[in-house]
């Protein structure tokens, strides 16, 4: 099946051209990065986080997002979701190939990913982390290949798959939640110390994968002969309208609870993210996340409140364009100001910003290039299978 990504008109070799570029220029940064170490990054003594980890967040809530498709489809027999459920589960393969990716970004030296299995900490919530991410891969990859092999060859999947497969819906849970025990185990910082963050973070998967999805159905319908259906669609955009309310709901709890209680810990991060922060000894007013957050915060409520409205849904322009609306809300709002937030100030009052450097960016546009990648001859196999089973 794989041999399918071999074939393709103009533009299909144009978007694998333009892939391949961005990954030769991340390559590129990443040798310099290697060579002279995380200096090279933005990063710093106070901002030991930066733009990979907050890449890494964001995208194991992609990842778990598939499960909006397996759960119904396998689970309560929902045939609607039938053409497009192994779209969900190779999105979760391409989204964890990144995580792991910058994962050895973020280590410097690849090789010290080592450590975790020579020497095993579980008492480590990254010990835990490296497991579930590696087997959620796992589950997916095989997982969809077996059944997509099977629809080709149009034979019953063997059993065992099927228990990969049950297996993967609490796995995609999982994957999340141990993402934010990383964030909220952290006593010396108040905007992660939250018992509400792993919901937060599960309502964002269920927003933002299906988001991401759905964009990709539409330029799958657009550019190719597959249609994914307007019934799957439609019920695509409305998990992802409550999962939005949802997650902007958890928001306003995190608000409520800083502005009430008027504790200083809790308010000064949510100060810094939409109004800035002033520091202490320099009365330099810092707010290099203001802009984008607020951008996010409004995008994002007026896509959600638009896509409750049914007239609009019956567009799948505005449909598209809603749904790529929520999901560049929560990339700002996970991806950029939850991570990069949270280390200001630091735990003894001072402010340091960061600014990612411009090899730092190269080396992300690279990741986030190579998952593209693997996605689209992931979905160049599913899509040659689905075809000619209907033809």
């Amino acid at each position: 099946m794989i041999e399918k990504a071999l074939t393709g008109d103009s533009r299909y070799w144009t978007w694998m051209t333009i892939l391949l570029v961005l990954m030769g220029v991340g390559g590129a940064c990443y040798v310099q990065q290697f060579n002279y170490g995380l200096g090279y990054t933005g990063m710093s003594r106070d901002v030991s986080w930066g733009l990979y980890i907050s890449q890494f967040t964001f995208l194991v809530g992609v990842a778990a997002g598939g499960v909006m498709l397996v759960l119904p489809y396998y689970l309560h027999n929902y045939k609607v979701f039938g053409r497009i459920t192994i779209l969900g589960e190779f999105m979760a393969v391409a989204a964890v190939s990144m995580c792991l990716m910058f994962i050895l970004a973020d280590l410097g030296q690849p090789m010290r990913a080592l450590n975790v299995l020579l020497h095993p900490t579980p008492n480590s919530i990254l010990f835990w982390d490296m497991i579930v991410l590696n087997v959620y891969l796992f589950l997916n990859l095989v997982g969809g290949w077996v059944m997509l092999n099977a629809e080709k060859k149009q034979v019953p999947p063997p059993k065992w798959v099927k228990a990969l497969i049950y297996i993967s819906i609490p796995w995609a849970i999982s994957i999340h939640t141990v993402t934010a025990f990383l964030y909220c185990g952290l006593p010396g910082r108040h905007y992660w110390l939250t018992a509400i963050l792993a919901p937060r973070f599960l309502a964002s998967a269920f927003a933002a994968g299906p988001s991401l999805l759905v964009i990709c159905a539409l330029v799958l319908r657009r550019y190719t002969a597959f249609d994914a259906g307007k019934e799957a669609i439609n019920k695509l955009v409305t998990i992802i309208t409550y999962a939005a309310i949802l997650n902007f709901f958890f928001v306003g709890l995190e608000l409520f609870v800083a502005y009430y209680s008027q504790i200083p810990g809790h308010m000064h991060t949510i100060d810094y993210l939409f109004f800035g922060l002033q520091g202490h000894d320099d009365g330099i007013m810092y707010n290099n996340l203001v802009l984008p957050m607020r951008f996010s915060a409004f995008i994002g409520i007026a896509a959600t409140i638009a896509l409750l409205f049914p007239k609009v849904r019956e567009s799948y322009t505005r449909i598209g364009w809603l749904c790529g609306a929520i999901f560049l809300s929560l990339w700002i709002d996970k991806g950029l100001g939850l991570v990069l937030g949270g280390f200001v100030p630091n735990p003894l009052e001072y402010i340091t910003e960061y600014y990612p450097s411009a090899g730092e960016i190269g080396i992300t546009l690279g990741v986030w290039a190579t998952g593209f990648f693997i996605l689209t001859i992931l979905y160049k196999s599913a899509i040659a299978v689905k075809l000619a089973k209907e033809n």
